[in-house]
């Protein structure tokens, strides 16, 4: 039979204490110090196995900071966090900071496996109070409502979360990889097809071929205020698509902005290494931060010169010219100084059409990995609710 209680029935709840800045950084002492920053250990989703912070018994009786016991499962009090809705057990005898509160188990009652499963299911956030950004008390986790079997039955239902657990993470593993086996096909096909020895071609500069031609405009004006805006922001890496696009009305835009069309190919001059480049199949505004190229038609294609400016040999050419003194960016004359080999205009428009086939059979695959990813995911959802529902079998 399951019986229902409160967490404050089956477990000690302890908030951490607070660790002035001499104290943190000691890599020797008798007990860890965690902080919400140390929950985003990679490779463990289970325990808190890494900090630099230590400090001794005595620094800990001086702070009166309490010590929370192996297996104890800790996670944030704030929402915001660097390690939002993250819980984990600690290994060995342990401090934490007072962004971090910790729940020890009354063995007798639950087991500290059983707990740590029926955290991983929960989101601590929804028994938060309304502030912004939420918060969790002492006294509200002691309330939170738990369902809890016997202990036999609570070990059976560990063993079946971690075996299956187990598989769906090499599943997702296994979906990961054929991912990133998509990505860098495409890339190296691109690559390939970018690189190709023309021995017909001409030794140009980006100045030769493309320019420029839009000056800024007011978006507030009535024929520009309903148009659709682009920035950095819209464009996703490595690809043509856009996001969250709206106009210039909807985002209240003030300051000036360049006027693009279908002729032209926008390349985001901002932290260059995130190759973000459109061309947009609509008339509309693009941010100062993003270039408007018009390349000459009767020299350049415009698919060829919206992934030769995503392709490797661009990037690291505009990387190495970028304004390193704050956010990186691209200078208008560096832009615009690249020199490249340029094909002929019939060769420069079977190099897109190639990269572009390839581009849509790589993203079905990583449609299809992505799938993968989140039925796994809601998989691992569904057996949690299921093992806490008393429905595992």
């Amino acid at each position: 039979m399951w019986s229902h209680a409160t967490l404050g029935e089956v477990c000690q709840i302890q908030s951490g204490a607070g660790f002035p800045l001499k104290h943190q950084g000691c890599p020797k002492g008798d007990f860890p110090v965690f902080k919400v920053g140390d929950m985003n250990t990679v490779g463990n989703e289970d325990y808190l196995i890494e900090t630099p912070n230590y400090i001794s018994e005595e620094i800990r009786n001086a702070l009166g900071a309490k010590v929370l016991p192996p297996e104890s499962i800790v996670f944030p009090k704030v929402g915001g966090a660097i390690a939002t809705n993250k819980k984990r057990r600690i290994k060995v005898a342990s401090c934490v900071d007072n962004n971090i509160m910790g729940l020890i188990p009354d063995q007798e009652k639950i087991s500290s496996d059983f707990l740590a499963w029926w955290m991983r299911g929960i989101d601590i956030y929804e028994f938060s109070n309304k502030a912004n950004p939420p918060s969790i008390t002492q006294a509200t986790v002691k309330d939170w409502p738990i369902a809890i079997p016997p202990l036999e039955e609570q070990q059976r239902i560990v063993a079946v979360l971690n075996e299956a657990f187990r598989g769906l993470a090499r599943a997702r593993e296994n979906a990961e990889a054929n991912l990133q086996n998509a990505r860098e096909l495409f890339e190296s096909i691109k690559a390939d097809e970018l690189g190709r020895c023309v021995s017909d071609g001409e030794n140009v500069t980006l100045s030769d071929v493309a320019e420029i031609k839009s000056s800024l405009v007011d978006p507030r004006e009535d024929s520009y205020i309903d148009m659709l805006h682009l920035g950095a922001g819209n464009m996703i890496t490595g690809t043509d698509e856009l996001i969250d696009v709206k106009t210039a009305r909807e985002e209240k835009l003030k300051s000036g902005k360049y006027l693009f069309n279908e002729t032209t190919v926008l390349y985001s001059k901002i932290r260059p290494y995130l190759r973000k480049a459109a061309r947009p199949d609509f008339q509309g505004l693009c941010s100062a931060d993003v270039y408007p190229l018009t390349p000459n038609p009767d020299k350049l294609d415009r698919d060829f010169l919206f992934h030769m400016l995503l392709g490797h040999d661009f990037t690291e050419y505009a990387i190495s010219g970028s304004d390193r003194a704050g956010m990186p960016k691209v200078n208008r004359k560096h832009l615009f100084a690249y020199r490249f080999e340029l094909p002929p205009l019939d060769m420069q428009r079977r190099i897109a059409e190639v990269i572009d086939e390839v581009h849509i059979s790589c993203r079905a695959l990583s449609e299809l990995a992505n799938k993968k990813i989140q039925d796994i995911e809601d998989l691992r959802q569904s057996l949690l609710q299921k093992a806490f529902a008393g429905e595992l079998t």
